[in-house]
């Protein structure tokens, strides 16, 4: 058989899953909206590690997105995305269209509280309202046994977590780690609308964080090391800071210096919007 198995329905999506269930197989799932990168890929391996069949779902979600957003210039590369998968060893490929996630009459609402307060939600106000149903909708889909997310979005993954939690879904949530290029740029499907001139900037968002990371950790006041931070990074060449914070690294709550933080940063490059965080080590 040649993998992956590309399926746009929910009911050949569960056809397959219950053909592995039935021969005792272990299912991951990783999640995307395409656009795939070596993040991605990163997520695919992690996945192959845990179980013996990956299921990648491939949805650009419009709930997600505000009406000022970018879902109408998200890239979106199904073909080269299915060549990925295929060099990755992933099993299947989700694909549906927007009339199978979202039917007409579609008129259920998932909402998180705890982590999602802050930081994103400032700016984005209905984007984890959006990432809560297509995920719980994603995971009643495919009944995977564990799910990996990026710590890139970190506030999402938090999300992802309280969201399992609360509602009593099976679903094992696996972190990975960050994967970035030879100068310390996030992977990000965002990163196509960069020039070269903003690549260069962007490059030194993680460098500021990383520093502010380690003057939080020798003690310096949260404050002034964040309004620092966000000096530093117009100074750097970006258009705009919308926060530099510090927060308790499994809660997202306002950080304590006994705990593990996380230090987390969105910020513009012309009309690009890109994101970052770094760990804080407890004091």
């Amino acid at each position: 058989m040649s993998w992956p198995i590309v399926v746009d329905s929910v009911a050949a999506l569960r056809a397959q899953i219950r053909e592995w269930r039935q021969a005792g197989q272990r299912i991951a799932m990783v999640p995307t909206m395409g656009a795939l990168h070596d993040g991605h890929i990163s997520l695919v391996r992690v996945a192959l590690e845990r179980a013996e069949r990956c299921v990648v779902s491939i949805f650009v979600n419009p709930t997600q997105f505000a009406p000022t957003e970018d879902l109408d210039k998200y890239p979106r590369q199904l073909a080269r995305d299915l060549d990925r998968l295929r060099e990755a060893g992933a099993h299947l490929a989700f694909t549906p269209p927007v009339a199978e996630m979202y039917p007409a009459g579609f008129a259920t609402k998932v909402s998180v509280g705890g982590p999602s307060a802050g930081l994103e939600s400032d700016f984005r106000p209905a984007f984890f309202d959006g990432v809560a149903i297509v995920v719980t909708k994603l995971f009643l889909q495919a009944a995977p046994d564990c799910a990996v997310f990026g710590e890139k979005d970190y506030q999402q993954l938090c999300v992802v977590r309280q969201l399992c939690r609360d509602l009593d879904l099976p679903v094992e949530i696996i972190d990975a780690p960050t994967v970035r290029d030879s100068h310390g740029l996030a992977m990000s499907s965002r990163n196509a609308y960069l020039s070269e001139a903003e690549l260069d900037v962007a490059r030194k968002l993680n460098a500021v964080l990383r520093q502010t990371a380690a003057s939080l950790a020798s003690g310096a006041d949260e404050t002034g090391a964040t309004s620092a931070a966000t000096e530093a990074l117009i100074r750097a060449g970006f258009r705009k800071v919308d926060y530099v914070a510090a927060r308790e690294a499994v809660t997202l709550a306002p950080w304590r210096r006994d705990r593990d933080g996380r230090l987390l940063a969105a910020v513009w490059l012309g009309t690009t919007r890109l994101i970052d965080n770094v760990a804080i080590a407890p004091a």
